[in-house]
């Protein structure tokens, strides 16, 4: 029963790290519902860590596009507009990096409930909606037109994700559309710019595990593990979805989708569930 659960939390990791609805959103409401017989301490860890997971899938799904080396003798050595992306990517993480540091403890101890969770998830399916009803024919239609300031400007955005309930991806993505990127373009860019972060955020989170003098029992590394290929399956699927969906739709969808979830929370919780 518990990796049925276990499962469970890899769907949703899965499916809500792309989707612009919060996957710690997600996850902080999932263990209100799940009982999973683990500390506070590896719940907490183990809902950053399977993120790894997750990351796969991007690195699988787009890897000709992020390999910056080419192995074609008639070609140049070198990608050049992988590196440009890539050192993008590096200047748009750097807000996390800082910040992420500096706070991380501090959100953990103050942050982390489903009253944050649904309080955010409401007010970014606000601004989804204000964003989208205020759209302008976009000025970015490729990645390689995003300058380094527009990238730094989207990495602020990200900060903001560390606010359990926003999203990630979200905040990325309305950090980008308020630039004029169009949405297929800071989608990708949501992306890739998923991987150091969520790779230092895992990483962040395990050491800071170990460092405590916590250790892994054999059915915690088991949950790990098995939480992580599920939300690797699954993201492959889901970041398949995302990208077809956005060429054709807006994000309307996903902020009413928000602004329900978050209000059903809210009202659970004034009624005492």
């Amino acid at each position: 029963m518990e990796y049925l659960k276990t499962i469970l939390y890899g769907i949703i990791e899965g499916i809500t790290e792309w989707l612009p609805i919060s996957s710690t959103g997600h996850l902080i409401l999932a263990e209100k519902l799940l009982d999973m017989p683990y500390s506070d301490e590896f719940m907490s860890m183990f809902r950053v860590v399977i993120q790894l997971g997750a990351i796969l899938a991007v690195v699988l799904l787009y890897f000709p596009k992020l390999w910056p080396f080419c192995t074609d003798p008639a070609k140049k050595f070198v990608k050049k507009d992988t590196w440009t992306l890539w050192f993008k990517i590096l200047v748009a993480t750097l807000p996390a990096l800082v910040l992420g540091l500096l706070f991380d403890d501090w959100l953990d101890a103050h942050l982390y409930n489903y009253i944050t969770v649904a309080v955010m998830l409401i007010l970014y399916g606000v601004l989804f909606l204000v964003v989208e009803n205020r759209r302008r024919t976009p000025t970015v239609t490729d990645l390689s037109q995003l300058s380094y300031k527009q990238a730094l400007v989207i990495g602020f955005w990200q900060v903001l994700a560390m606010i359990p309930g926003t999203s990630r991806s979200g905040a990325t993505i309305v950090g980008g559309l308020l630039l004029g990127a169009s949405r297929p373009v800071v989608t990708e860019f949501t992306f890739f710019l998923a991987i150091p972060v969520m790779f230092g955020a895992s990483l962040l989170k395990a050491v800071k595990y170990l460092a405590a003098g916590l250790t892994f029992t054999g059915g915690e590394v088991t949950a790990l593990a098995v939480a992580c290929v599920t939300a690797f399956l699954v993201s492959v699927a889901a970041i398949k979805f995302l990208v077809g969906f956005v060429k054709k739709h807006d994000f309307k969808p996903f902020g009413w989708y928000r602004i329900v979830l978050g209000t059903v929370v809210l009202a659970a919780a004034l009624l005492g569930f």
